[in-house]
């Protein structure tokens, strides 16, 4: 989408930031910003602003060969309202555009170029229309096929469907994720009614349900991951392997079950965009092959320099950059 950034009450007019935004789009950005190879499928219009996402993306080194110019459809807008120091509303202009109209033949036509290690999804595509709903299970169904890991944030947007209409459609999706990221809120959504409520029972009710991972953000509290308790594996020399290569646990997290990080501590600035740059730095880490314990780490830092920046990923550190948040304050690095 593009975004519009006001400074105060829209109704009141005066001067917007233009820029993009979008939860797939700024997992992508984070993740090319620490070094990885990645690839943005998706629509956009063919007009002036689909041009301006495709270049930011290409800028910051995103493949988006992938993506689809819609010459039928406009793309995508989103404008920011702050309204308070520390709230902000978002209005979505998203129906009938372009990303509303993904089709499933963009998947495949990105599936045969080259599959990917790891598969992101949101709950957000799947709400814009019955399409895109369809385009993203196409997705889930082709990583399956291709022996991809699927990673599954939430994401819930109530201004974009109701909790009946996303519970329905994630609750479908769950034997196909491998790594489920939520907020704490948004777990009883990919559960069935009468499920525990209590936030590590619903993780460990998704673990039964075959998800490999479970990862609850807490916002300013940090984060926990809730994986399988490890189970020794063959004895030397043996050929067996008890590990799936898309399992995202690992032994050296012996024990499985909880594992929580504390939030890095930062003066904020601006929180919209801290979940997905949480999962840019989770993912990135995970790509490396660290164990949960890494990857919270770095998933927490990552979303610690979204909340210290303004926007949704212009903040999203190289991997030179990782430690600058270990410096004392008023540090200027020469």
């Amino acid at each position: 989408m593009v975004a519009l950034r006001g400074s105060g009450p829209l109704k009141l007019g005066g001067t917007m930031n233009v820029s993009i935004a979008g939860a797939e789009s700024n997992v992508a950005i984070g993740l090319a910003r620490l070094g990885h190879t990645v690839r943005w499928v998706g629509a956009v219009g063919d007009d002036e602003a689909g041009e301006l996402v495709l270049r930011t993306l290409r800028a910051e080194s995103v493949d988006v060969f992938g993506a689809w110019k819609d010459a039928g459809a406009p793309t995508g807008l989103i404008l920011f309202e702050p309204r308070l120091p520390d709230l902000t509303r978002v209005h979505y202009y998203r129906a009938g555009s372009a990303g509303s109209r993904l089709t499933p033949d963009v998947l495949d036509r990105a599936f045969a170029t080259a599959v990917p290690r790891v598969l992101h999804l949101t709950g957000i595509t799947p709400a814009l229309s019955p399409t895109a709903r369809a385009a993203s299970t196409h997705a889930l169904r082709l990583a399956h096929d291709h022996g991809t890991l699927v990673c599954l944030d939430v994401n819930h947007r109530a201004r974009l469907w109701a909790a009946d209409q996303a519970s329905a459609v994630l609750q479908d999706w769950i034997p196909y994720v491998d790594l489920l990221i939520a907020s704490a809120d948004e777990l009883p959504l990919c559960l069935p009614p009468g499920s525990p409520t209590d936030t590590g029972a619903q993780a460990r009710a998704l673990l039964s349900a075959g998800v490999q991972e479970v990862t609850v953000k807490f916002g300013s509290a940090g984060a926990t991951s809730y994986t399988h308790p490890f189970r020794p594996g063959p004895p030397a020399g043996s050929t067996s392997d008890t590990h799936s290569a898309k399992t995202p646990s690992d032994a050296q997290d012996a024990g499985g079950d909880a594992l929580h990080q504390p939030a890095v501590a930062v003066r904020a600035v601006d929180a919209v965009g801290a979940g997905d740059a949480f999962v840019a730095g989770y993912l990135s880490a995970l790509l490396d092959g660290e164990g949960v314990a890494g990857r919270l780490e770095r998933g927490v830092t990552t979303g610690a320099f979204a909340v210290a920046s303004p926007g949704d990923w212009e903040g999203a550190p190289t991997r030179a950059e990782l430690n600058l948040l270990g410096a004392p304050p008023g540090t200027v690095v020469r």
